[in-house]
């Protein structure tokens, strides 16, 4: 290893943005599809879909208008601006790309271990690339940068308890699949989001 090392340049950054919020806006109809529930400010932004039938994609880019200040504070203007443009790109996609993709029968228990995957190596390419979804994750990176604590347990705990909110417009049926994609989800960015393995 040698020991400078080449950091990420405006092609590689596009191109992480480009994957992550496309991903994550698959991840979010497959969701949407299954009428499951999720963390962070997408699960949020979900729950109030729900309970209101305004469409996701601008009920998601509201709800992350608070988080950016933080964002700003602690990683500069460069990283909020990739995670407003990640944010912004994920609620235009979630309206456009219904247009050219449907789901059919998905059993809950292959949909939701397929959410946690995909939406788990969507969110690692957004991270690895200076960006976020806002919100929730922006303050896991916040307190990982600060104390250690893993990004990805931080942003377990919040879903707990939007979770249980859930229970109140989802059957439990739903919300336990549903609770399923979040661990995947966070055990994927806890074990695999580490700076000691990750150079770039």
């Amino acid at each position: 290893m040698t020991e400078k090392h080449a950091k990420h340049g405006l092609t590689d950054d596009l191109q992480g943005l480009a994957y992550g919020s496309f991903m994550a806006s698959v991840g979010v109809l497959l969701m949407t599809h299954m009428g499951f529930v999720t963390g962070q400010t997408a699960g949020l932004a979900i729950l109030i879909s729900y309970a209101t039938g305004w469409g996701f994609g601008p009920v998601f880019f509201v709800v992350n208008l608070p988080f950016y200040w933080l964002g700003y504070k602690r990683f500069g203007l460069n990283f909020t601006l990739k995670s407003f443009a990640a944010v912004a790109a994920l609620s235009v996609l979630v309206q456009v790309l219904p247009k050219g993709l449907h789901f059919g029968a998905v059993h809950p228990a292959v949909a939701a271990v397929l959410l946690g995957c995909m939406t788990g190596s969507a969110l690692l390419a957004l991270f690895r690339h200076g960006s976020s979804l806002g919100g929730i994750g922006i303050v896991g990176l916040y307190i990982q940068d600060r104390t250690g604590f893993r990004a990805g347990w931080t942003q377990m705990i919040f879903d707990a308890c939007l979770f249980g909110c859930a229970l109140l417009l989802r059957d439990w049926q739903t919300v336990a699949w549903s609770f399923l994609g979040a661990v995947v989800l966070n055990l994927v960015i806890a074990i695999n989001h580490r700076r000691d393995r990750y150079i770039a």
